[in-house]
């Protein structure tokens, strides 16, 4: 789905503060992958994720994507991981390009949604993402749909079509971008950490959501999380990452006989020093 070729990405190139925030990364994305994602605080995995969603771009190397079009006639005809089509190079593309192919969700749920606009505007503009000029108005049909899509959520957002999103809870709005991103059918899903902020219960809910709608619509998705249980027991492949690195690249047949203490080992052999943070140990 997405190939990612000695990427590289260098903060203050020259100068006193040169930063070199990813290292030399290659790394294959398969359709239909569920990726978790763990590292301690500046590991280099929100930064990756800002150089596959173009919003910063890279020092060195390069980002293929499969084409979409081609992408969905793939998956009709089965064999995800042996599905036709060419990859298109978006190294150098804008990150509003990428948003046609690339969805992200926020730690922070108020990101997600424009709080000063209606639930129904919101919708719109999901229909919208990643094309500039592209004019939607509603109509009875999508009105219709829109709530068959919200009723799904559970939360009885489909009878406040007309109200702010400003008024909703930080669960409502992080449940409400998860819809919305899913419904533009992106190639790849970057979710990073977009439920730590939210209460337990809330947080329970748009994980299940993110389950479902991962299964449901066949998304790849690649998921950081500083939940040590959570990235074990969810998807099929882990990757850890530190100092700008890919240090664990572990499939599922070997991640499901993992545990939390077998990762602290693996990377206390791998770099030669503790795991320094207690969200993921405890996790």
């Amino acid at each position: 789905m997405i190939r990612l070729e000695k990427l590289s990405l260098v903060f203050g190139l020259g100068t006193a503060d040169e930063n070199e925030a990813l290292k030399d990364i290659s790394c294959t994305v398969y359709p239909g992958d569920f990726i978790t994602i763990i590292g301690s605080n500046g590991a280099g995995k929100t930064t990756l994720y800002n150089a596959i969603a173009g919003t910063c771009p890279v020092t060195a190397g390069r980002i293929l994507i499969r084409d979409q079009d081609e992408r969905r006639g793939a998956r009709t005809g089965g064999g995800a991981k042996e599905s036709a089509g060419t990859e298109r190079e978006i190294t150098r593309a804008p990150e509003y390009k990428r948003a046609r192919y690339i969805g992200r969700i926020f730690q922070n749920p108020l990101l997600g949604t424009a709080g000063r606009m209606t639930l129904a505007d919101n919708m719109i503009l999901s229909r919208k993402k990643g094309y500039r000029g592209l004019k939607i108005s509603m109509n009875r049909e999508m009105r219709e749909q829109f709530r068959g899509q919200l009723a799904a959520l559970g939360m009885g957002l489909e009878n406040r079509l007309g109200d702010n999103v400003e008024l909703f809870s930080g669960g409502q709005r992080q449940a409400l971008t998860l819809l919305m991103t899913v419904m533009s059918r992106p190639s790849l899903l970057l979710l990073d950490e977009h439920t730590a902020a939210l209460d337990p219960r809330n947080a329970e809910l748009v994980m299940n959501l993110t389950l479902r709608f991962a299964r449901e619509y066949k998304l790849t998705v690649m998921m950081i999380t500083h939940n040590m249980k959570d990235a074990l027991e969810t998807g099929n492949r882990l990757l850890m990452m530190d100092g700008g690195e890919i240090i664990l690249d572990i499939g599922q047949a070997e991640k499901s006989k993992l545990t939390t203490a077998d990762i602290i080992r693996r990377f206390k052999d791998i770099k030669k020093k503790e795991l320094a943070s207690d969200e993921m140990l405890l996790g």
